[in-house]
């Protein structure tokens, strides 16, 4: 009888916290929504490195962008009146921001400017955006996942395409949260956080859609969450619930489960660093981010321009 490895077990180093001048002890809209009224001092996300190594990451409930230098200074880069979660750069200059309150918004880095990108469909405002990825072809793919969830599988997957064509892709995902493509971009992977698993979504060459599978399940109360793939195509899975990173094979089997310390909520991961060996994760509990050296680097991500 064929057994599987159990899988390798690291422990997820301390790369620099948020430092305490930056932290607001405060209420929020968004806590009180999201956190149940939890004082929450700050939530990062949407971590993605610029071409110079530096780290920039989101902080939902204060709508403020940081830059982490390879040091682990912070900069304040922007604050606004957004909830900003998943970014990825537009080019080299230019971060487009999956923000749940305003829809896209982008960020000129160098002058800290917020504008519109894209902040409704035919009118309508999105149910509250929340990841992004571009792949080869400059078409973007975002999550609206708003409050959805297995009470109300209507959380969507959006394709923009260069051209400016709007593509919704699927409308029935409980909680769609983070994407990814394969090393070739022909299956996207799709986090659905609320069914506490992992989508895998072919990507025909006419555009559309099918045969949408499950390709991991995991456990626990919350979900996976942020995702990326390596140069080894393996996928690898925040899961904020149990404080692990997967890191799973083509046959969705964990050959590596990263840890958090104690009570700590991994959100979303980057890969950066010398030859991207780096992955470097969002510790939303804690207000820090956590690395790890690997011997795979991670893909290099794509770009509008």
């Amino acid at each position: 009888m064929f057994l599987l490895q159990p899988p390798q077990v690291r422990d997820l180093e301390v790369f620099t916290a948020m430092p305490e001048h930056f932290r607001r002890r405060e209420r929020s809209e968004w806590a009180d929504a999201n956190r149940g009224g939890t004082v929450t001092d700050s939530f990062l996300e949407g971590p993605v490195f610029d071409d110079a190594g530096h780290l920039y990451v989101t902080d939902i409930p204060w709508g403020r962008i940081f830059r982490i230098d390879p040091q682990g200074d912070w900069t304040l880069v922007a604050e606004y009146d957004g909830e900003p979660n998943g970014m990825k750069f537009l080019d080299a200059g230019t971060l487009l921001i999956t923000d749940y309150k305003n829809g896209l918004m982008q960020l000129d880095v160098a002058s800290s400017a917020i504008t519109p990108y894209l902040q409704r469909r035919n009118s309508e405002r999105f149910k509250g955006v929340n990841d992004l990825i571009f792949d080869a072809e400059g078409n973007l793919y975002f999550t609206d996942q708003g409050q959805s969830g297995l009470h109300d599988p209507s959380g969507r997957l959006y394709r923009l395409r260069p051209s400016g064509q709007l593509d919704l892709l699927l409308a029935n995902v409980p909680s769609p949260n983070g994407v990814a493509l394969s090393p070739d971009g022909r299956v996207l992977y799709l986090a659905a956080t609320r069914g506490n698993c992992v989508w895998r979504v072919p990507l025909l060459p006419d555009g559309s859609v099918a045969k949408v599978g499950q390709f991991f399940t995991s456990y626990g109360p919350s979900g996976p969450d942020g995702l990326a793939v390596d140069a080894a195509g393996r996928l690898w899975v925040a899961n904020p619930g149990l404080g692990y990173v997967w890191v799973l094979n083509h046959r969705a089997e964990p050959e590596t489960v990263l840890r958090g310390p104690a009570g700590a909520s991994l959100t979303n991961l980057a890969f950066g660093g010398a030859g991207r060996h780096g992955a470097y994760i969002t510790d939303s509990t804690h207000g820090q981010i956590l690395r790890v050296q690997m011997d795979t680097p991670g893909l290099a991500l794509a770009r509008l321009r």
